[in-house]
């Protein structure tokens, strides 16, 4: 048996960042370029260098040298020249390698080279930075003392396929040391964009493994479909399809797809076809550290491409939205109150109302006035303020009615003006005209913006319940705010009390037990609740079972000891249809409750 060759060598490998948006772009003239930067600068410093291109693979390079001094030194006079020749090209149509350098034990095949070292250095390669170089701890300690450049320590990476972590080193262009060795002047090229002052996302391409090409448009569509859909959101900033896809084909690490297009959050999934049916799986990844926030599969029949394309759409969008937000939420905790903007304060407000209550209420008022303070058009926070004073007077905690709705009436006012395009902000604040201005005709208008502005928005769904219920349409609140549960089956986002809306229409419909198991769903998670306690008690005695109804009573008595049935219209929303009002106030009176 023959014995395999080996040698210790210098690994390098190369790739052009974002090549498939350049070639998408302009394809001719990119094509161009990079013949003309292979001929007159990749290849003499390859060859002045001493290295050997051992192959080349698309927008990739592999290749060998002798020493990783030599090695280094030849990426970084790549690098800065590169830098050099594009300082005057608009930032999306320069072109940047990414380099990654390992110093290992490779086996000969004729001209090519195999083997872990080669496997690491492309892994490298793929944690660089655009146009900046990646080594391994063993390139480092080689470099020391030999090239006077500077390396910022990466930490122990565990690399895909490599059995130990590698610890990893990064140069950029401009760093000490830099002129020196490459003999050039060092120029900078675009740092990675800043995180914008929203949770941002990017949904990479699925992967097709289906190993059906003809399936591609299906999983394209998809993906585009989910891009449209999370852009509704005016929480989110959300990276557009052409940079996104510019990763197709590919398998990036999504820390380095999170610094190359400055996003928090990263979605990735696939599909797989079998037969008529299809899975689809998905995965939402903090692009800081790797975490993984939500993960899910989908099965469906290919029968009705376009339904299957919207469903899914539908469940990928409904439940990575609301994990984005507790997300932050709990990211902001972690921070310093000194350090808060205008967006930190909105989010430690949203947590003061998990679950409502009079203190929370309260701290979140204060806590969106500093908001306002910080940000006058940051359109959030005047829907989820004027919310604020809707919860307080369902609850009963409203120190002063008419005071409060003195200042309801400006937030609706400034909301007018700043809230036309963010569906959230539009549908709290029809709720609060609702429910305490008493404008169902404006409310209306506005949740129905709301609802057209973006249609997979629980909260806005079980705002439309609620306003319908108190039009009178009960049937239809039931149908919206089953919109809302599919949305957000547990009820996780500050949807404004889906499982007391349903309880409510259950109960106007005379649909009594199915009232009372949603008003346990609602009091499961804020056991002195009042609206649930109050149609739960209402329900029970309609239905007859008054040892249920009496107990439930006393609770809400306790729970608000001031309560009377004279004082309903108080806490109820403004009902058009009498008999409304005047059943829930003969089931409260059966369960005891004072006059």
């Amino acid at each position: 048996m023959e014995r395999e060759q080996r040698r210790l060598a210098a690994i390098v490998c190369a790739d052009v960042a974002g090549y498939s948006r350049l070639i998408g772009v302009e394809e001719t003239n990119t094509l161009a370029r990079l013949k003309t930067v292979r001929t007159d600068l990749i290849d003499p410093s390859i060859a002045e260098h001493g290295g050997r291109i051992v192959k080349t693979t698309g927008d990739g390079l592999l290749i060998e040298f002798g020493s990783v001094v030599d090695a280094t030194r030849c990426a970084i006079a790549v690098q800065c020249e590169m830098a050099r020749r594009d300082a005057d090209v608009p930032a999306d149509r320069r072109i940047a390698f990414r380099i990654g350098i390992h110093m290992g034990d490779i086996v000969i095949d004729g001209d090519d080279i195999l083997g872990d070292g080669v496997n690491v250095a492309a892994r490298l390669e793929a944690l660089a930075e655009p146009g900046g170089v990646c080594v391994s701890g063993r390139v480092q300690e080689d470099l020391a003392g030999k090239l006077d450049v500077e390396l910022r320590d990466g930490g122990d990476q565990a690399l895909k396929n490599i059995a130990r972590p590698v610890r990893l080193w990064h140069w950029s262009p401009g760093a000490t040391g830099a002129a020196r060795v490459a003999g050039v002047s060092p120029l900078s090229i675009d740092a990675p964009p800043a995180l914008p002052d929203k949770p941002s996302i990017a949904v990479l391409p699925f992967q097709n493994m289906s190993g059906d090409p003809e399936q591609e448009y299906f999983v394209d569509g998809l993906v585009e479909d989910i891009i449209t859909a999370l852009s509704r959101f005016k929480s989110l900033f959300v990276i557009a399809r052409n940079s996104s896809f510019a990763y197709k084909g590919t398998s990036p690490d999504v820390r380095r797809v999170g610094r190359d297009l400055g996003v928090r959050y990263v979605l990735e999934g696939s599909v797989r076809k079998a037969g008529d049916r299809v899975r689809i799986t998905g995965q939402l990844i903090d692009a800081a550290n790797g975490a993984h926030l939500w993960a899910d599969r989908i099965d469906g029949a290919l029968a009705d491409v376009f339904d299957l394309q919207d469903r899914v759409t539908e469940q990928v969008v409904a439940a990575i939205a609301p994990r984005v937000q507790q997300a932050e939420i709990e990211r902001v905790k972690r921070k310093p109150p000194a350090n808060l903007d205008a967006y930190d304060c909105y989010l430690r407000g949203l947590a003061n109302l998990r679950p409502i209550s009079k203190e929370g209420t309260a701290e979140a008022l204060r806590l969106f006035e500093r908001s306002v303070e910080l940000d006058p058009n940051f359109s959030p926070v005047y829907g989820m303020a004027a919310a604020c004073y809707a919860h307080r007077r369902g609850f009963g905690f409203a120190d002063d009615t008419e005071q409060e709705k003195v200042k309801v009436v400006r937030l609706v006012e400034i909301a007018v003006r700043v809230c036309q395009e963010d569906a959230a902000a539009l549908g709290d604040t029809a709720w609060a005209i609702a429910y305490i201005l008493r404008d169902l005709a404006t409310a209306k208008v506005f949740i129905d913006q709301a609802l057209a502005l973006n249609p997979n928005l629980a909260s806005v769904w079980a705002c439309s319940s609620w306003i319908n219920l108190w039009l009178g349409d009960a049937q239809v609140a039931v149908e919206h705010v089953g919109r809302a549960l599919r949305l957000d089956p547990r009820a996780t986002s500050l949807a404004i009390g889906m499982k007391s809306a349903m309880a409510h229409a259950c109960f106007f419909l005379g649909r009594y037990e199915e009232a009372i198991a949603w008003a346990e769903g609602q009091l499961s998670g804020s056991s002195t609740a009042h609206p649930p306690l109050r149609v739960a008690a209402a329900s029970a005695a309609l239905a007859g079972n008054d040892a249920l109804a009496r107990l439930y009573g006393e609770r809400l008595h306790a729970a608000d000891p001031a309560f009377r049935v004279s004082r309903l219209a108080d806490y109820l929303g403004p009902y058009q249809r009498p008999e409304f009002l005047a059943k829930y106030a003969e089931g409260l009176r059966r369960a005891g409750l004072p006059e």
